[in-house]
């Protein structure tokens, strides 16, 4: 009895813990709405990445707000947010940081290592694939492993941290394509698509005149640290479990893709599966709900999986996208 009253207070806290948070949550979804218009899905699936410890991807023509959302992600979650505009004469001291020789008054000689723009809590890599692939993996470490080494010396990045990095499909002429080791470490690519014209109808209003809309802080970092760990607690459904792993190991190439099998050059590997679990928790607190469900995972699995699989040369020459073939994987899911 005394096991079955401690499970019974554990999802009492739980439950109330969601509650509280996600209240906490939407709060901050409102403001950030307040300033970035008609890009909700966009706004959506960051704060997933977020609320589920990882970094995204935001992939857009110039002039969608991709920066703006960035830096008012930084204002309303209290985070300390920097910047860094990717060129190819970037170097990875430049991101990392970098140890000077100092010279006291007595003649002693020392190194003093000087943090870069990585030490920050939200870290916005804009035009990521504009910088070489040296400069590009400086950014490997970090994002796996919440820590950089320089010259042999580990140093821990703040908490939390998060890279929200920015691409554009456009322009590739002088252009550095992502690795694949590299998109692996991004949770999601978030497409940032047109607003629709009664939105834009309302951006020409909002930021065209004297006065300019703000962000409102709605959170701070230890706020967030705490709604982080909710979502690992959050429990999940056997039925949940099973979609994930049907998708993800779906669109590997093998029988367990079947017809949609034989497009695929190379798949998701288990850091998907990884992935999908946090991000479908994440959506369901953000939605107020206790627990994720089927249609999470089929919301969440396109940008989950589409820059972790490619297609072979013949489905190309056919005219096959990925998100076809995700669509092809996730109608046989339901």
């Amino acid at each position: 009895m005394a096991g079955a009253d401690s499970v019974e207070k554990l999802e009492d806290v739980i439950v109330r813990s969601a509650e509280q948070v996600a209240g906490q949550i939407r709060a901050a979804k409102d403001a950030i709405a307040t300033v970035i218009f008609g890009q909700e899905r966009v706004i959506e699936n960051t704060l997933v990445t977020i609320l589920s410890g990882g970094h995204a991807l935001l992939i857009g023509v110039p002039g969608l707000a991709k920066t703006k959302l960035v830096e008012t992600l930084g204002t309303t979650l209290g985070l300390d947010a920097k910047r860094i505009q990717f060129t190819p004469d970037l170097m990875p001291s430049d991101i990392l940081g970098a140890e000077v020789l100092d010279e006291s008054s007595t003649g002693k000689r020392s190194f003093r290592f000087i943090s870069g723009p990585v030490f920050a809590q939200l870290l916005m890599a804009d035009e990521i694939n504009r910088a070489s692939p040296r400069t590009q993996s400086a950014l490997l470490q970090a994002m796996q492993e919440q820590h950089i080494t320089v010259a042999g010396v580990r140093h821990d990045l703040p908490k939390p941290f998060h890279v929200l990095a920015t691409q554009n499909p456009l322009e590739q002429e002088g252009t550095y394509p992502l690795p694949e080791a590299q998109l692996d470490r991004f949770l999601m690519e978030i497409d940032v698509d047109y607003p629709d014209r009664e939105a834009e109808r309302r951006i020409l209003f909002e930021t065209t005149g004297a006065e300019e809309t703000l962000a409102k802080v709605s959170m701070d970092a230890d706020i967030l640290i705490t709604a982080q760990r909710l979502v690992r607690r959050l429990p999940v459904g056997d039925s949940v479990v099973e979609a994930i792993l049907s998708l993800v190991r779906s669109a590997r190439p093998g029988p367990e893709g079947g017809e949609a099998g034989k497009l695929i050059a190379w798949g998701p590997g288990p850091r998907a599966s990884q992935s999908l679990m946090l991000a479908v928790r994440a959506r369901a607190l953000l939605d107020g709900r206790l627990a994720p469900s089927v249609d999470d995972v089929l919301d969440l699995a396109e940008p989950v999986l589409k820059h972790r699989m490619a297609l072979t040369f013949s489905a190309r020459a056919e005219g096959r996208t990925i998100p076809d073939v995700i669509r092809q994987l996730k109608a046989r899911i339901g």
